[in-house]
């Protein structure tokens, strides 16, 4: 009766997985969890993964495809999302695999105490070597009762493990759609802001240490990437609208529910991922557009501004020191620069 009554929408993003995405489904079909929906949102693939995805369509009728031309994962999530007739839904990224007993598992605990998010650990693994771990090791973080959103997030933001990432629960469909919760078009990483949203509006949370999902590493991963110049710029700016967008959220929602130091400190967090890009760039040029972007963007002041610790304001400290002595040696070598261009 169970199984029969309550359905999960879950929702893939498909674009160019090859090979990869017939593990995928292969994962999801032996779901123990039968009352399902499968929904692929064919984000413009050029590859064969479509061929792939239309032979599960044709084969299991609880699968749906949908098309669109290429706009990017959240577009495609917020596209699964309006066309979800689940009470809960999920995400699932097209080249991952998820254990048979995932959705089972969470789907069970969700109705048991009527839980608006159910989260649980993951396997990260490197594609090549099959070396896996398990995300959030118990010795930082153990399963849980029944948490408010806000609770559950300033714990899981606490472990210093917990990423923010929605393939790692399942998510009650009405919250989403009365808050209007969606991904942002064009954002890398949306997944900070958008879970951290849906943990603001939720009443009742639980986790479960239990690895159900493995997470596939390759060269090719958005995050894994190494860049440079024009390209660390642009990746380094989805950051700093991170940081902007998370202090708006807390604004936004702070008669609500308790803010609590950890979703400040979380901004300050994500300034110095930026920060630790500016070290790494070798084009001295493009270093100083990035330290000017910090300055104007008003992401400096967030960083300062969001610490809630001590351990955190010495690295926020550090780092102040280093952005304002790289700044004044670059104004220094274009006052010379001038000077040398006068004197011709």
């Amino acid at each position: 009766m169970m199984n029969s009554a309550i359905k999960l929408s879950v929702i893939i993003p498909l674009y160019n997985a090859g090979n990869d995405f017939q593990a995928c489904m292969e994962s999801l079909i032996a779901q123990t969890w039968t009352a399902l929906e499968i929904i692929i949102v064919n984000d413009g693939s050029t590859d064969h993964s479509v061929d792939i995805a239309k032979y599960y369509v044709e084969n299991y009728p609880h699968i749906r495809l949908l098309h669109q031309v290429n706009s990017g994962v959240s577009v495609a999530r917020n596209r699964g999302l309006a066309a979800a007739s689940g009470s809960y839904v999920a995400f699932v990224d097209a080249d991952d695999v998820v254990y048979p007993e995932m959705y089972q598992t969470l789907m069970t605990m969700a109705l048991e105490d009527d839980l608006d998010v159910a989260q649980c650990n993951a396997d990260w693994c490197f594609r090549e070597s099959g070396l896996a771990w398990q995300s959030i090791p118990t010795d930082r973080l153990r399963s849980t009762g029944v948490l408010t959103g806000p609770d559950w997030l300033r714990m899981g933001l606490s472990s210093r493990r917990w990423t923010h990432v929605v393939w790692m629960g399942i998510y009650r469909r009405d919250i989403i759609e009365k808050n209007n919760i969606t991904f942002i078009p064009g954002l890398h990483h949306q997944d900070i802001v958008w879970t951290t949203e849906f943990m603001y509006n939720a009443i009742r949370v639980r986790y479960t240490e239990h690895s159900l999902y493995k997470y596939f590493l390759h060269d090719n991963s958005v995050s894994h990437l190494q860049r440079q110049g024009n390209k660390n710029l642009n990746y380094q700016r989805h950051y700093i609208k991170i940081t902007r967008l998370l202090e708006k959220l807390n604004r936004d929602y702070a008669g609500q529910i308790p803010i609590y130091p950890e979703f400040h400190q979380q901004i300050t967090y994500e300034a110095l991922r930026v920060c630790h890009a500016v070290r790494k760039e070798t084009d001295v040029l493009m270093r100083q557009r990035m330290i000017a972007e910090i300055f104007t963007s008003g992401m400096y002041t967030r960083l300062i501004t969001n610490v809630r610790s001590i351990k955190v304001a010495y690295q926020a400290l550090l780092w102040s020191f280093r952005l304002w002595q790289w700044r004044d040696k670059t104004l220094s070598h274009q006052r010379i620069a001038r000077k040398a261009l006068n004197l011709r």
